[in-house]
């Protein structure tokens, strides 16, 4: 098997940062208490992740495994409760008048959103990074059109993780596929409640800032 370069860590790690961000940028009243708690727990799982693979995935551990994927479980976790507490809030009629501050708390959720399923998707897919680098698994979770089309791509082309924040970034915007396909249940199953989430949190957002305005 031709050897092939281990994926960059420094996109993860910059969106990740985003997603943070944005988690501790919402207001009070649509996070989880205490507060600071689950952002805390991201950086210190971020940065130990970091410390491992600083600049390339080279070193694979099942512990490295399993803190990656609590890191995304976390981010998806708060995004998930504050976009629950936000629906509330809308559905009640408890959610503030403030229409400019209402649609960046929704924009910061649902650009956690994108961050965090895409997050997903490149967990997953043929095992993760490492196993993808590896070839360990035959059959793809995402067709990409470069799969489909292999003379558009070089031999060792595989997909990374700014072509599965493309794919959720998609997802979120089309509420459904585009131009790549999800073959497998588990990825039917979070794109479509990826798009589920989109909608609600987009729909409802926007309803009740244009009635506002108005």
């Amino acid at each position: 098997m031709r050897a092939t370069r281990a994926e960059n860590r420094l996109p993860v790690a910059a969106v990740v940062c985003l997603a943070i961000a944005l988690q501790v940028a919402l207001p009070d009243r649509l996070v989880l208490r205490p507060r600071l708690l689950l952002p805390a727990l991201e950086v210190v799982l971020l940065v130990v992740l970091v410390a491992v693979n600083p600049i390339r995935l080279s070193r694979e551990h099942p512990v490295i495994r399993s803190a990656s994927l609590i890191l995304t479980g976390a981010i998806t976790l708060e995004n998930a409760v504050s976009a629950a507490f936000l629906v509330h809030d809308l559905v009640s009629g408890s959610a503030s008048n403030d229409a400019a501050g209402l649609l960046g708390s929704g924009a910061a959720i649902y650009l956690t959103n994108i961050i965090a399923f895409g997050l997903w998707y490149w967990e997953f897919d043929r095992g993760g990074p490492f196993a993808r680098a590896a070839g360990t698994r035959v059959h793809p979770d995402f067709l990409f059109p470069q799969m489909a089309a292999p003379e558009l791509a070089s031999n060792d082309w595989r997909p990374e993780f700014l072509d599965y924040l493309y794919v959720s970034f998609t997802n979120a915007a089309a509420f459904s596929p585009t131009d790549t396909m999800p073959l497998s249940r588990w990825a039917k199953t979070l794109m479509s409640v990826q798009s589920a989430v989109a909608l609600t949190t987009l729909g409802l957002v926007i309803a009740r800032a244009v009635n506002i305005l108005h």
